[in-house]
């Protein structure tokens, strides 16, 4: 079974909602990474997504667009990111990591290479936001025959087809994204995001993570109550730009900005 997969029917088990961060590897500088994926730990994460920087992410918003530029002026590469995972191993053998970010750094590197190395260094699951469902069936078997789960968007525009489509590639998680738009996007309407959630569960019994508009405690809780797990990013990438001068503070930061969260999905 894999660690996404365990953390799933666990949380299932228990009548808890998945907390899922979202930092870009190398932000604000390679070095301290892996200490702010721990702090991610502590204030609760149950997977982490560790984005892969790149220089044209074009579904992201202006706060990640930012913390990728940090990230490539300082060297941060594929394989350096895959290193960072395999030193996070070293202490976290149980928390699942997922990579997110664009095809063309794995395509140039090879599907086979990249997927064995990232499954090497304890990567979980793949998320390759360019990644089309109609040019899957060539990609998402390499991911999946490495032993990794190979996760999708989902949008308000998605239509049945579509759905269905993505959920025959899927696997781990599917990941909705809750606006039409870019990451770090301000509205929010919790009952078309429980209307589209209740539409996707009837073609795939995958859980179901929410992203995208998901900033504090209260937006984490409403979500929570009709997603199996909220992905919170923008909000966290804000905080280590705030901070990137002062790098030494991130981790509690990070740690207590997560907990409140945490915290709000328990409450429910």
């Amino acid at each position: 079974m894999s660690r996404i997969k365990a953390v799933f029917d666990a949380l299932h088990a228990s009548g808890r909602k998945g907390l899922v961060p979202y930092i870009t590897a190398g932000d604000p500088h390679p070095q301290y990474t892996v200490g702010l994926m721990h702090a991610l730990v502590r204030g609760g994460a149950d997977v982490i997504e560790l984005g892969v920087p790149f220089s044209d992410p074009m579904a992201d918003g202006p706060v990640i667009q930012l913390a990728c530029e940090r990230a490539l002026v300082h060297g941060t590469s594929l394989w350096q990111v895959l290193e960072m995972v395999a030193e996070f191993r070293r202490t976290d053998s149980a928390t699942p990591v997922v990579l997110m970010g664009y095809l063309n750094p794995i395509e140039a590197r090879g599907y086979e290479e990249f997927a064995r190395r990232a499954r090497a260094a304890g990567v979980d699951g793949v998320l390759v936001v360019d990644l089309a469902v109609e040019e899957a069936p060539g990609i998402a078997p390499v991911f999946r025959n490495a032993g990794l789960d190979c996760i999708f968007l989902l949008a308000p525009t998605s239509s049945g087809a579509r759905i269905r489509a993505v959920a025959e590639q899927a696997s781990g998680y599917l990941y909705y994204v809750s606006l039409k738009g870019v990451t770090g996007a301000a509205t929010l309407d919790v009952a078309s995001v429980a209307d589209k959630l209740a539409e996707i569960r009837t073609h795939t019994r995958l859980p179901l993570a929410v992203g995208f508009g998901i900033r504090d405690a209260a937006s984490a809780a409403q979500v929570g109550r009709v997603a199996d797990a909220v992905v919170v990013g923008s909000a966290l990438v804000s905080q280590i730009e705030k901070h990137q001068n002062e790098p030494a503070v991130l981790p509690e930061l990070l740690t207590r900005q997560l907990g409140a969260l945490r915290g709000a999905l328990d409450a429910q």
